[in-house]
Formats: structure tokens, C-alpha cells, sequence
């Protein structure tokens, strides 16, 4: 059953560094109705961010080469990419932790170990959220459209 009808399969972007957690998350994103995809560092990720435009982004915190937060932060300061949500998923739970994830723009977390049932049932949320932001967006740019052919046809 596809529960975004007027809408592609959403992509689900998978980034962590140790491939147990990634295998994890990837098997209890099957509960999801989605593609997941999967990259195992933070210039990965950009790079898959660029050539697959997913519609989330579960993100682990501590990665080489690239922490989650910077890419969360580079993510959240293109206008290209400002309006994916982010995931960030983290051992790290201390409360400097958790206001460094928010400052980098991160819409919510989830602490390690993952519940398997938090963890879907967040991912659908953010997932229902994006669709019905895209939506919205749509829409508004529709009327915007509609406005202007109005404004046109007044004035001629």
C-alpha cells in the first residue's frame, strides 16, 4: 500500500560509520515504506545527499573524516538541501551533546541503542511531515501561479 499516492516511494539516506549499527537501521527501516540508501561517512552522505535528494536522513554523530554534526550543519545551511529532515542518531547523550545536534540544525534525535519501534515510528512521522510539507509547498506555489494568470487577465 502506497501511503503517498500522489508521490514517489520516499528515500531514506542511512549514514553511519560502523556497519553493524547501518546493517541494523537498514533492517528495521523494511518495517518502513521507503527506499533506504546508505553511506558510511559524512562527505559520503553530502555526496549521496547531491545525487539522490532523499526525504530523510537518519545521521550518526560520531564518524570519521566528517562529524554528523557538520554535515547536519552543512545540510541545514543549503537552501538546496535546508528543508530535509534530519535524524541524528547517538550514543552521545549528554545534555552539551544533545544542544550541539539542535544548534546544527538536526530536527530530532534518537539515543543508542535504537528502538526498533521508535525508530519507525519517527521515521514515518518525519516522513508523513515532509510529504505533507512538499504538498503544502505545491500548493502555494500553484495559487502563487493562479494569482499572477489573475492579475494578467484583469489588466489586458
Amino acid at each position: 500500500m502506497n501511503e503517498y499516492k500522489d508521490q514517489p516511494v520516499p528515500k531514506v539516506l542511512v549514514v553511519d560509520d560502523n556497519p553493524q549499527n547501518l546493517e541494523l537501521l537498514l533492517a528495521y527501516l523494511e518495517d518502513v515504506e521507503c527506499k533506504a540508501l546508505s553511506a558510511t561517512n559524512g562527505p559520503e552522505a553530502l555526496e549521496m545527499v547531491r545525487q539522490h535528494t532523499p526525504d530523510l536522513l537518519l545521521l550518526d554523530v560520531m564518524m570519521p573524516k566528517m562529524s554528523g554534526f557538520e554535515v547536519c550543519r552543512r545540510l541545514k545551511n543549503d537552501p538546496a538541501t535546508d528543508s530535509i529532515p534530519i535524524i541524528m542518531v547517538t550514543a552521545l547523550n549528554e545534555i552539551g551533546d544533545i544542544e550541539r545536534a539542535i544548534n546544527s540544525g538536526t530536527d530530532d534525535f534518537l539515543s543508542k541503542p535504537v528502538n526498533k519501534w521508535e525508530l519507525v515510528t519517527r521515521v514515518r512521522t518525519m516522513l508523513k511531515l515532509k510529504h505533507l510539507t512538499d504538498k503544502l509547498e505545491r500548493t502555494l506555489a500553484y495559487l502563487s501561479e493562479v494569482e499572477k494568470q489573475a492579475e494578467i487577465s484583469k489588466s489586458e
